[in-house]
């Protein structure tokens, strides 16, 4: 984390080592953080020397702040992980309570809509690209970092390592996209041909 170290309190640090320590994202890292400073701020002393009902009071102040559910959940869950891991008071936390938050299904578009969507794509790379998050739900972050020796065309599978939670895994790969992923390779080959041709 990128914290000038004269500003950081010694238990701020001792959490950013225990979450180095658990390997935890940058970015979950950050949220964890933000939420100890939030309760820092609301306290106006340390966190350490919270009680449960501060925490209560803590958390029925975001609520009518109008604080989303997800903003709520995710300091909560910041929170857990300072009071639980380091500074191993687990049983503080009894007053506090996630919110439940309705999960709604996504738009899905139809067939048609897909197929106009991807003629409006010019760019072989980027249809590529966005053929793969659509056909084989891979995020961003996964297809930028996917190598040829990814493509299983004997299996039709692609490999995606150390995707989401650090994991690999299969994903399924279609006749449709391997044809796209292909006339992308000989479109990305031809052009470094004309251009090593000097044109």
């Amino acid at each position: 984390m990128s914290i000038p170290t004269q500003l950081i309190s010694p238990l701020r640090q001792r959490m950013i080592d225990d979450m180095t320590m658990r390997k935890l994202a940058p970015k979950t890292q950050r949220t964890y953080v933000n939420a100890g400073l939030k309760l820092a701020r609301f306290l106006k002393r340390s966190p350490a020397t919270a009680t449960a009902e501060e925490l209560r009071l803590f958390q029925l102040q975001l609520a009518a702040q109008g604080v989303s559910a997800i903003t709520i959940n995710a300091t909560i869950t910041g929170l857990k992980f300072l009071f639980e891991v380091t500074l191993q008071r687990d049983k503080i936390l009894a007053k506090m309570s996630t919110i439940p938050v309705p999960r709604r299904l996504p738009e899905i578009l139809n067939s048609d809509e897909i197929a106009r969507f991807m003629a409006a794509i010019k760019q072989p790379k980027y249809r590529a690209a966005l053929s793969i998050a659509y056909g084989s739900g891979l995020r961003i972050g996964e297809i930028v970092v996917l190598k040829i020796s990814d493509i299983d065309s004997q299996r039709m599978a692609i490999r995606v390592t150390q995707g989401k939670g650090h994991k690999d895994r299969y994903a399924l790969l279609s006749p449709v996209l391997l044809q796209q992923l292909r006339d992308w390779w000989c479109f990305a080959h031809a052009k470094k041909r004309i251009l090593h041709a000097g044109w």
